[in-house]
């Protein structure tokens, strides 16, 4: 994600050298975590109330369906 959120936040740490850097932040500032997880959910729950994991997600998550117990 870059240091955008550290600069508006002032967030800063020393590196080795001492100088004072802005932090690199990771989290899901690019999209809205939630309300994406919402839609999956909502769009690949199926009949048996297991979840069908998106083609272009099954590399990430390393399996095709989240199943109900």
């Amino acid at each position: 994600m870059g240091d955008f959120q550290a600069r508006r936040a002032k967030i800063r740490y020393k590196n080795q050298d001492q100088k004072t850097e802005y932090a690199h932040t990771m989290n899901g500032s690019a999209l809205a975590v939630d309300r994406l997880v919402a839609a999956i959910i909502e769009q690949y729950l199926d009949t048996d109330g297991n979840l069908v994991i998106p083609k272009v997600l099954v590399p990430y998550m390393g399996m095709n369906k989240i199943y109900k117990k």
